[in-house]
């Protein structure tokens, strides 16, 4: 039998199977208190350009922060810190991001969120697979290029095949979208494409709104449901289901050649939407009057065939009277009538539109689309229309986006953004440190190049520009099994050896003077197993049956006491999202807080989580214990142990197993200071 607190260190024992160049000992730098949640689970990275690696770090932050606990439901991702009215209660789930979420957690070497979460969403009673378009098909087979775990990815393919086949058949009554068979192309709300106020939905409704409406065959529901296809059919060919496999890869090929020759633009050399409504301002099978950075999308996902007439669409990128405005890329462009116009708004406060302000979102996509040009479409990047320096170049603008000047220049990764000032432009309570779009994996799969494969090859491909680089390193990189590194130093002045160099396993597998493709044998050892400690403590929402949270302060408020047993789980330090029940100042006396589960239930140890922030006030207590309900009233538990309460961390108690209906954590604040509990999760034994 083991105790989550036993887990807790086969964790971080199996995952961090290899010494490392990057000093471990930096990483306080960046988590604090918290380092030893990233320790075991991420690949360490550093370059010479000093905002991708801070931003590199700050991701990893967020993706930790939009992890939600749901208990026996496993971890998902979430896209919002807080609940939303749209989510998928009661869970807070919602499938637009998904994608991103999964590309980015593709990279952690703890392989339960990522599994978690695709078992949610396939789930079909709790994850809501046709909220928005997706391609989450396509995201479980990009993960299996990094784990080589192909039991893992097989074993969704049924569920895959469901999902496809409800886009085909009834998602016009779902009301997101559907598929045209004469066209053969799948039409989309903009709205349940993530995307509202488009040129399409502007237009249909004659430049008056343009939050609803607007049905179109889009570039990206297209290149999504391609994706999805094809890595279907390369889940059914694992799986030996060769009918399954040709069957998918000819739906692939299908709408790849109906994007090809209905959705390309040859006036404005572009992928754009055509219209599937008619009204009195539109017209069925028009096109929209003007391009969108939605027509890089079918390169995100390896769509287009490598021509120079396709390539073409990359010209407008990098114009500023086009999609480049001077901090970050438009989403359509300055030309367009109604571009900027605002339309939407909470209050006084703008609200989310497409029409020309940046999206993290359609950035990341237009970066993966990048590296893939830039990596094996040869017509095209030989071509010079786009190049290393200008990846290079859009990766950094992209990564200054996450400083956010509204905050004091703090990383805070907003909803959209002015792409000529680059100021945050929604800026609403449920807007900071929004997982919406990608970084990570644009660093390890983009700018250091590693670029998976589903044979026994380790290929790397840098897309950093050389002359302006002079060094990076990443490394704690799990991959096929394998701990690999690659490291670039112009001079040899950073590592000792000057080029680029991959190491896998401790030992140096290749090298080359210049930043180039190299490839590299190398076998498939089975990843580590996923540990999944359960909390029995996750309360979903304030008003969920059991368990349930009070506290000895009269008049608490019951979403605050509900805030620290929901599952999450985050330390940025912004007093408009705080997280978790908060103390009166302290006087000395003691407080608890307590969880009722409703039924009897084993208990062994708890992780709890403090905040603190020394202009709020705020600390971790003096100490702490556990107690528990028995016959005769509250007792410590026996056993315990305790680590020295941190704050902005995890404070790890254990004890002897014990069935109880009722515990409780009890502490003493100190004084003129407040204890905020950020989560309080306790966990039975498991074998």
């Amino acid at each position: 039998m083991k105790s989550p607190l036993i887990i807790l260190a086969l964790i971080q024992g199996i995952l961090s199977l290899n010494t490392t160049t990057i000093t471990t000992a930096a990483l306080p730098t960046y988590f604090h208190n918290d380092t030893p949640w990233y320790t075991p689970r991420i690949p360490l990275f550093t370059s010479s350009l000093s905002t991708l690696t801070e931003v590199y770090y700050y991701r990893w932050s967020l993706y930790r922060a939009h992890q939600r606990d749901l208990g026996p439901d496993g971890y998902i991702t979430t896209e919002f810190l807080n609940d939303v009215s749209w989510q998928t209660q009661p869970y807070a789930s919602l499938v637009d991001a998904a994608g991103f979420h999964l590309r980015e957690g593709r990279w952690c070497r703890d392989r339960r969120f990522n599994g978690d979460y695709v078992g949610f969403m396939l789930d079909g009673e709790r994850g809501d697979m046709y909220q928005f378009s997706e391609w989450v098909a396509d995201s479980i087979w990009e993960g299996h290029l990094v784990d080589g775990d192909v039991d893992s990815a097989v074993a969704k393919l049924d569920r895959l095949v469901d999902v496809f086949g409800g886009w085909e058949g009834n998602m016009t009554e779902a009301g997101t979208g559907g598929f045209d068979g004469e066209k053969g192309l799948f039409w989309i709300q903009p709205l349940t494409d993530a995307t509202e106020y488009t040129i399409a939905s502007i237009d249909a409704s004659g430049g008056v709104d343009g939050f609803i409406g607007g049905d179109s065959f889009r570039p990206s529901v297209n290149s999504y449901q391609f994706a999805n296809a094809l890595a279907i059919a390369r889940l059914a060919e694992l799986g030996g289901d060769q009918a399954l496999a040709e069957e998918y890869e000819n739906r692939a090929h299908a709408i790849k050649a109906n994007v090809q020759k209905s959705l390309w633009n040859s006036t404005f050399e572009h992928f754009i939407d055509r219209y599937q409504v008619e009204n009195e301002n539109v017209t069925y099978w028009n096109y929209i009057r003007g391009r969108e950075l939605v027509g890089y999308v079918p390169w995100t996902h390896d769509l287009p065939d490598d021509n120079e007439t396709f390539a073409q669409a990359w010209v407008h990128l990098l114009d500023s009277e086009k999609f480049a405005g001077s901090n970050s890329l438009r989403t359509s462009e300055p030309s367009y009538e109604y571009f900027m116009r605002q339309y939407r708004y909470e209050g006084s406060q703008r609200e989310c539109q497409w029409n020309g302000p940046a999206w993290p979102y359609q950035i990341t996509q237009v970066l993966i689309g990048l590296a893939n040009l830039l990596d094996h479409y040869p017509v095209s990047s030989n071509l010079g229309i786009v190049t290393r320096k200008d990846y290079t170049d859009l990766l950094v603008q992209y990564a200054e986006l996450h400083y956010n000047p509204d905050r004091g220049g703090a990383l805070d990764l907003e909803e959209d953004y002015d792409a000529d000032t680059g100021r945050p432009i929604v800026g609403l309570a449920r807007s900071p440190h929004y997982f919406h779009s990608g970084f990570i994996d644009l660093i390890l799969s983009g700018f250091v190049g590693i670029r998976p494969r589903a044979d026994d090859v380790l290929e790397v491909n840098p897309l950093a520009d050389g002359d302006s680089v002079s060094f990076f390193r990443a490394e704690n990189i799990l991959y096929h099994g394998h701990d690999i590194a690659v490291q670039w130093d112009t001079s040899g002045e950073q590592y000792g050896t000057a080029g680029l160099i991959i190491i896998i396993d401790g030992e140096t597998a290749a090298s080359a003077p210049d930043l180039t493709r190299l490839t590299v044998n190398i076998t498939r050892n089975k990843p580590p197993a996923i540990q999944r400690p359960m909390a029995k403590s996750i309360q979903l929402q304030s008003d969920s049956a059991w368990p349930r949270g009070s506290v000895s302060v009269t008049g608490a408020d019951p979403e605050s006491i509900h805030a620290a047993i929901d599952g999450r789980v985050w330390f940025f330090p912004e007093a408009d999202i705080a997280n978790g029940w908060d103390t009166p100042v302290g006087n000395g006396s003691e407080i608890w807080y307590q969880i009722k589960f409703g039924i009897s239930t084993t208990t062994a140890s708890a992780e709890l989580a403090f905040f603190a922030n020394e202009t709020q006030g705020f600390d971790a207590p003096e100490g702490c214990r556990v107690e528990v309900l028995d016959s005769g009233g509250w007792v410590e538990v026996s056993g315990a142990h305790y680590t020295e309460p941190v704050a902005n961390g995890i404070t790890i108690a254990s004890w002897d197993e014990v069935a109880t209906e009722c515990i409780r954590i009890v502490f003493v604040p100190k004084r003129e200071q407040r204890v905020r509990l950020v989560e309080f999760k306790v966990f039975s034994e498991i074998s």
